[in-house]
């Protein structure tokens, strides 16, 4: 049986990946603030954890999965948008709180399944077009996801056995685009308005359908060099 870990489980992307894995047959293992009562009931072996403390998630995740436990792929899905808005704005609270979340999570959680007693085939850190844009506006988010990208390179450095990549997978139609086409259309911030032009349609796909189509696409991702940034929407494959 394949074996998954998945964070930020409870709603969005997070669920729709795990009870996508959990139809296929693999042993899911989720970590999330929120608990997914249905996807527990379909058996998905969850332990809640509060991403916004980083270090005793080391602690959870040890509760959740056995020290010598291998894991075929561990998507690294949870993280935090915070509010539009322009940087001179934003406290450095708010900042290192977002950092906490999308990237030292992902560190201390990494650090773990490296361990000398796992193996982890596969390592997606979702990221987001964010990360290399620098739209105004998108403060932390931008930030915290720039850093991922490089975490993720600089891990797959270290650990040539296991196969690492940042991915952003394009639009999906989450509760982070209900917030962000709620906003008032404000010039300053541009892609808002690309947003909400985009909701409703084929360009913004829901979690479920997104979900198929990354499934499909992480083994391929193997063909490809380990720790670089992908965008799905510019992403070629080799044939």
């Amino acid at each position: 049986m394949k074996t998954v870990l998945i964070t930020g489980v409870s709603r969005g992307l997070g669920y729709a990946l795990a009870e996508a894995y959990l139809a296929k047959g693999w042993a899911v293992y989720g970590l999330s603030r929120q608990t997914p009562h249905h996807l527990i009931d379909r058996g998905l072996k969850f332990v809640a954890a509060d991403f916004q403390q980083a270090e005793p998630l080391g602690r959870a995740l040890n509760t959740l999965i056995p020290h010598d436990r291998s894991l075929d792929l561990v998507i690294l899905n949870a993280a935090k948008l915070g509010e539009i808005k322009d940087m001179v704005q934003v406290s450095l609270q708010d900042l290192r709180h977002t950092m906490e979340i999308n990237v030292w999570a992902n560190k201390v959680l990494l650090d773990e399944l490296l361990s000398a007693q796992r193996s982890v085939g596969q390592v997606i850190g979702i990221s987001s077009g964010a990360s290399i844009n620098g739209h105004r506006g998108w403060n932390g988010y931008s930030l915290s996801k720039a850093s991922l990208n490089m975490l993720i390179a600089l891990y797959a450095d270290e650990f040539p056995n296991t196969h690492f990549t940042a991915l952003a997978p394009g639009l999906i139609d989450t509760a982070m685009q209900d917030y962000l086409t709620q906003l008032p259309v404000d010039p300053r911030y541009e892609p808002l308005e690309r947003l909400k032009s985009a909701k409703g349609t084929e360009l913004m796909p829901s979690p479920a359908q997104c979900a198929k189509r990354l499934i499909s696409l992480f083994p391929k991702l193997l063909q490809l060099s380990s720790g670089a940034y992908r965008d799905i929407r510019q992403l070629t494959l080799p044939e």
